[in-house]
């Protein structure tokens, strides 16, 4: 595991920088970790001092007498560097260096930083930090509180990693509040040499640890990322959940705005495609974080005894509640978290009305009525859960003076064990549940203060259990002319040419399979005549220049000509046009091209990241791209898989499937051509931006067309 055992499961700890005066950071981390009870041997290092807290205190790491498995590194950078090289010499296996003033200030920190790291990856040594929070680990066996909390959370079997050390105080106290317990609980601050991938792996093989939560800011690893942690989430080998918040949702903007892509593009699609593509579950608050964490992590016993994650196998939903408002409430959240209302078999309505009053509600949400006792919710329960029309269950009470939280909750944890799908309670109220509320924890079943909670958990391990459960077909064996497409591109940085309009976008698109329409640039009226005559009519015909971006906005195009003469008039009306949109666009001309047969209007397109490469685009084209931004984004390569899933993302996708008569489109075609934009993308890095906009999908099996394209190559090659 690379060392981190060491730093997460120590023998022994030296706090470099502890100190005598209570307040100071290395006063209290010494503390901390001395009285949470650490299983280990502690030593605290300070020349100036003989004992912290009755405890021998030693000038430096060196003269510690025993073995030391991790250092926590409390001192300023300049001096932090000389405790690094003293940790190699001692051959300690872990550090956490806790202390400000690196890579976040630049200059001098920076490069201290990048040396502490240098230093101890020769000698195998792993880093978390520097200017973090520090580590918790409350395993009983181990007791490591290593951080600036005061109090050693709960154990369980989540684990929390976050960039900001400031959340995890919040966090902290949060999840204190909820009796909410962590497995580990890591603070990664500048993430110098152990990230949030290398804790992924670990976490994913700790048997403490089945469920995973994160905070991110940023990430500095893109695909590499997204196969790896596919592995965790969604692996055969304990399949581990990551439910995850990321910071700056909003503010993010795009990278440019030279094609539709960039416009659309910003940082927060990178990150919507990493977490879809590697199967993390992304959360809005932390209030979810929890709420999703606690439905993940929550494991009852089987009739055998056996511990066990439920999730269920499809979107149907029963709702057993003994007030009307809250199963509205409940019934509404369901919807809108992609689930929908199950109908009940015959036979379960007649169980449900020979077991319930009159006056309850039979069917679905099911209302036992308000003066319900433990009973009537165990024979309703049991009823909707027998129903193989239900995949899941949320159960709600509203204490009421005849209600029994706690023996309701004793009826549900009974149903609960001979079923096989997941049970989702809300007990709402705090005194007069908490003892049902606490019985529901205790035998691993989620419960909930509100149902608009429990509705988005368990819409939330149905989104899980879907990619789990996903389909994977054959990867398609695709023919590119990767030599071609090279050669075009050397062309055109030899012309000079960065942005090129739709011939030689054209040329490029048809080396990876694309379909594109014959034509022709006509730079003066008698070329238009010439190319006309050589075009079946009728024709559409598009200003060439690369200061009009967007030819519509222009009145650069027109569709539909039909004849000759009708050429050479729209020839002039283009370049009018042109010319009274800018002046001083440089105008090369107009391309005159057969009209494609018709088709639903797709883009698809790519915008080049750092980082993280090629984000391709792919959703409703033609004038809708902007008006509805119907797009989704995925990080390449995009392989078969990949690209129906990201398709069928498309809230319009059902325009694709014949909807109100329309023509079902041929969306084989458009999954091969995605995958192809894929290749195109990662095959020459040259390419920085692409929309091709519109591609005509026609009816299935005629394939797709290309309308319009256009590409923009990095000018820094050339200049190299």
């Amino acid at each position: 595991m690379d060392n981190l055992e060491a730093i997460f499961s120590p023998k022994s700890v030296a706090v470099i920088g502890a100190s005598t005066t209570p307040g100071k950071v290395g006063h209290d981390i010494f503390a901390n970790i001395l009285k949470g009870g650490f299983a280990g041997v502690l030593y605290p290092v300070n020349p100036s001092a003989k004992s912290i807290l009755c405890v021998r205190a030693y000038p430096s790491l060196n003269e510690i007498p025993d073995e030391v498995d991790l250092a926590i590194i409390i001192l300023p950078p300049a001096v932090a560097i000389k405790a690094a090289h003293e940790a190699i010499e001692k051959k300690v296996k872990g550090l956490v260096i806790v202390s400000a003033g690196f890579r976040e200030v630049g200059g001098k920190g920076l490069e201290i930083e990048n040396e502490i790291v240098s230093v101890c990856r020769k000698e195998g040594i792993r880093i978390i930090g520097p200017n973090c929070l520090g580590v918790i680990n409350p395993n009983p066996l181990v007791r490591l509180n290593a951080s600036f909390s005061v109090r050693m959370p709960k154990f369980g079997n989540i684990s929390f990693i976050s960039q900001s050390g400031a959340l995890c105080t919040a966090v902290l106290d949060f999840a204190a509040d909820m009796d909410f317990g962590f497995s580990k609980f890591i603070s990664i601050g500048n993430k110098a040499d152990v990230d949030e991938l290398d804790l992924l792996k670990y976490l994913h093989k700790d048997l403490d640890t089945e469920v995973i939560m994160i905070y991110l800011e940023e990430l500095r690893r893109g695909p590499e990322f997204i196969e790896d942690v596919k592995k965790i989430t969604l692996g055969n080998i304990k399949p581990t959940p990551i439910i995850a918040i990321k910071s700056g949702r909003t503010g993010a903007g795009a990278l440019a705005a030279a094609s539709h892509t960039g416009a659309l593009a910003g940082t927060e699609a990178v990150y919507d495609a990493i977490f879809q593509q590697s199967g993390i579950i992304r959360v809005d608050s932390i209030h979810e974080l929890f709420d999703f964490a606690s439905a993940f992590a929550s494991r009852n016993e089987n009739e055998q005894g056996k511990l066990r994650r439920k999730v269920p196998a499809g979107n149907r939903v029963a709702i057993v509640t003994n007030a009307g408002g809250p199963g509205i409430v409940a019934t509404d959240m369901t919807v809108s978290s992609g689930l929908k209302l199950a109908e009940f078999s015959e036979e379960t309505i007649e169980v449900l009305a020979s077991h319930l009053p009159a006056t309850a509600n039979i069917h679905n949400p099911v209302d036992v009525v308000g003066d319900a006792a433990q009973d009537r919710y165990e024979n309703a329960l049991s009823a909707v859960t027998r129903d193989e029309g239900v995949d899941g269950a949320l159960v709600i009470l509203t204490p009421q003076s005849m209600t029994n939280a706690l023996g309701t909750a004793e009826a549900i944890a009974r149903i609960a064990r001979r079923s096989n799908k997941p049970i989702l309670c809300c007990f709402m109220g705090i005194f007069d549940v908490s003892a049902g509320v606490k019985y529901l924890q205790e035998h691993g079943i989620p419960v909930f203060k509100f149902p608009e909670n429990a509705a988005k958990a368990l819409g939330a391990l149905y989104k899980y259990s879907t990619m789990m459960n996903r389909q994977e077909l054959a990867p398609y064996t695709l023919q590119h002319d990767k030599k071609r497409a090279e050669e075009i591109i050397a062309r055109c940085i030899d012309e000079g040419k960065y942005k090129l309009g739709e011939l030689e976008s054209g040329e490029l698109l048809e080396c990876y399979g694309f379909k594109t329409l014959t034509s022709g640039l006509a730079k003066t009226k008698d070329e238009a005549a010439q190319i006309s005559d050589s075009l079946t009519f009728p024709v559409a015909m598009k200003i060439v220049s690369p200061d009009i971006l967007h030819k519509t906005d222009a009145g650069g195009v027109v569709l539909e000509i039909n004849s000759k003469n009708d050429v050479l008039k729209t020839f002039d009306e283009i370049m009018n046009k042109a010319l009274e949109f800018d002046g001083k666009a440089e105008i090369k001309g107009i391309l005159i091209q057969q009209m494609a047969k018709k088709g639903a209007e797709v883009i698809l397109g790519m915008n080049r990241y750092p980082v993280f490469g090629p984000l391709l685009m792919v959703g409703l084209g033609g004038i809708f791209v902007e008006l509805f931004q119907d797009v989704v984004f995925a990080l390449a390569p995009v392989e078969r898989n990949e690209a129906r899933r990201t398709i069928r993302q498309i809230k319009g996708f059902k325009l694709f499937k014949g909807f109100r008569g329309r023509p079902v489109c041929d969306l084989e075609a458009l999954n091969k051509l995605l995958v192809s934009l894929s290749a195109m993308s990662i095959n020459h890095e040259e390419i920085m931006e692409m929309d091709i906009n519109p591609i005509l999908l026609h009816e299935e099996g005629l394939g797709a067309t290309v309308a319009d394209c256009r590409i923009i190559l990095r000018k820094e090659n050339a200049e190299k």
